[in-house]
């Protein structure tokens, strides 16, 4: 995700915020103006911004020249730009994100092409393990024992469609009944403490 101009009804109101990705524009902060304190309460307040909000990595931010009065045709982030890191801003357009997220709004949300691809695509058959695991993974049975082995497969393979260890199976049999990544994850508990 991006930082961009947007309105959300439900987290801001009528008011239109930029909201602020804190990490990036943390970078611009100790990049261009390297003065090692925080670019929100040191920079963009004392300009005139004002936090809507801030947590979980974002801070939204209205203020003037950023979202007040301003064309929201041609909206800029060059104010910000300017009180964080002290140069003139470069006069990228941006365009206003409206998310509505009120309680008037429709329940199910709009699917996006990515997920929609996701759902669409077969499900991939499991690989099965390649014979390099099965070879290491006999070597480390043969080192951590039997009763560790067991436990171990039976916690791998919990919640998977892999049945659990059945009580005259031979470790081998076990073995090849895993997939890729379920062998790769038993490998990681056997080699744990």
């Amino acid at each position: 995700m991006m930082s961009g101009f947007t309105r959300d009804t439900q987290r801001y109101g009528d008011k239109l915020v930029y909201e602020a990705l804190g990490s990036k524009w943390r970078r611009y902060h100790d990049t261009h103006c390297r003065c090692g304190l925080n670019w929100v309460t040191e920079h963009a307040e004392p300009a005139g911004f004002t936090v809507v909000r801030s947590g979980t990595g974002w801070v939204a931010l209205a203020g003037p020249g950023l979202t007040e009065n301003v064309d929201e045709s041609a909206l800029t982030t060059d104010a910000l730009w300017k009180a964080v890191t002290g140069k003139p801003g470069t006069g990228w357009t941006e365009s206003v994100t409206i998310v509505d997220r009120s309680q008037a709004a429709p329940k199910d949300h709009k699917v996006t092409d990515a997920a929609a691809r996701r759902e669409r695509r077969p499900k991939a058959a499991p690989e099965p393990p390649t014979d390099a695991q099965l070879k290491y993974l006999t070597t480390l049975v043969g080192k951590v024992g039997r009763e560790r082995f067991d436990t171990a497969f039976n916690t791998v393979v919990q919640g998977t469609e892999i049945a659990p260890r059945g009580t005259d199976e031979k470790t081998g049999q076990a073995l090849r009944r895993l997939t890729k990544a379920a062998a790769r994850k038993l490998i990681t508990a056997l080699v744990g403490p």
